[in-house]
C-alpha cells in the first residue's frame, strides 16, 4: 500500500512534527517502506510460538508488592526550600 504525499502530510501533522514540503516525498517513500515491511511480517506463521520478553529464557525478577514510605523522608525533605513537621511547606494560595 503506497503512501502518497497528502497522507504523509497528515501523518506528520498528527505526530506534531514539522516536515518541509520538499521532504514530504521522501517521508511518503519511507512510510511506504515501513508499511511494506509490516505486511511482510504479517505473512509469517506464528501459530504456537510463545511471546518472549528476552532472547534468553529467564524469568523476570519480581519483588513483593508492598507499600512503604521508602524510609528516605529526611533525604527528600533536604531538597525542600521550606519543610515543617515532616512535610513540604508551601505558601497559602487559597483564602
Amino acid at each position: 500500500m503506497p503512501i502518497d504525499t497528502d497522507t504523509a502530510r497528515k501523518v506528520a501533522k498528527l505526530a506534531r512534527i514539522r516536515v518541509e514540503e520538499t521532504d514530504l516525498a521522501a517521508l511518503a517513500q519511507d512510510l511506504s517502506g515501513i508499511i511494506g515491511f509490516m505486511e511482510q511480517l504479517n505473512e509469517v506463521d506464528v501459530t504456537g510460538v510463545e511471546p518472549m520478553t528476552s532472547v534468553t529464557p529467564m524469568r523476570l525478577a519480581r519483588r513483593n508488592d508492598v507499600v512503604t514510605d521508602g524510609n528516605i523522608q529526611a533525604a527528600v525533605l533536604a531538597n525542600a526550600p521550606d519543610a515543617r513537621e515532616g512535610f513540604f511547606a508551601v505558601p497559602k494560595v487559597v483564602e
